[in-house]
């Protein structure tokens, strides 16, 4: 059997930034965390603010401000635990941020050729990225003038949101961690990024993807195969759709210790 697309062993991670009373990291984050993605498949992982759900999506990427203290994190079979983040993304890892960075003097088009470049090894060239730009903006809603824009500059929510997907579509990783991406939108810029999600994936069907996310209308339109909800930085049950429903329904209390 080929092996998972990612394959997350035995999570324990801390704040890197902190130092604790032994000198280590500061108090773990994630207390041992153990979650299986293969290809084509979309996993929701929910649960209550401060459980480490965006914790666990940072250090997906190789965030340098979280420690692993223990456990592992494999890509398509390689152990990328300690992989840099740039590594990660070119190896076919992606994270589509809750709050999105701007980025002064660089303009959308600029952004995606350097980074497009960069995920396949080789220049490419204006004119693909501008051509590829346009057809997955017109898929995804978006005014063409957006490209020239600087990066998230004097964005709105739904289009700094938006611009995420536009990245995912066009850098075509095999693994996107969707981090809160429906956070802070309406009902209509929602409806707007998870047709957008389910259209990327319609065209990469191979496409796994780790979806944080607080709400089920996002669920909705994405239908996950598997549900897991963290709490207190341990997953502490696995489901099906049906788990994100009677998290709607009743909210966390039952889990909580």
């Amino acid at each position: 059997m080929d092996a998972p697309l990612l394959e997350i062993e035995g999570l324990r991670v801390a704040a890197g930034d902190q130092r604790g009373a032994d000198g280590g990291g500061g108090a773990e984050i994630l207390r041992g965390v153990d979650l299986v993605v293969r290809a084509g498949e979309v996993h929701a992982l929910m649960g209550p603010n401060g459980a480490g759900k965006s914790t666990l999506a940072a250090t997906l990427m190789g965030h340098p401000a979280y420690k692993v203290v223990d456990g592992a994190v494999r890509f398509k079979g390689e152990d990328v635990t300690h992989w840099a983040a740039d590594a990660r993304a070119k190896a076919g890892m992606f994270l589509a941020f809750q709050h999105p960075e701007a980025i002064d003097g660089v303009s959308v088009v600029q952004f995606l050729r350097q980074a497009m470049s960069a995920r396949r090894g080789q220049d490419v060239s204006a004119l693909e990225v501008r051509v590829a730009m346009t057809e997955w903006m017109e898929q995804l809603g978006m005014d063409p003038s957006f490209g020239e824009r600087y990066l998230n500059q004097g964005f709105s929510g739904g289009e700094k949101k938006r611009n995420e997907i536009l990245q995912m579509a066009m850098l075509e990783p095999d693994l996107a961690v969707l981090d809160e991406t429906d956070s802070g939108l309406d009902i209509d810029a929602l409806g707007v990024v998870a047709r957008g999600v389910r259209t990327v994936r319609d065209r990469h069907p191979s496409l796994g993807a780790l979806v944080v996310t607080h709400y089920q209308r996002l669920l909705d339109v994405l239908v996950p195969d598997r549900v897991h909800l963290l709490v207190d930085g341990r997953i502490v049950e696995t489901g099906g759709p049906e788990l994100a429903a009677r998290i709607e329904k009743g909210g966390y209390e039952s889990w909580r210790r």
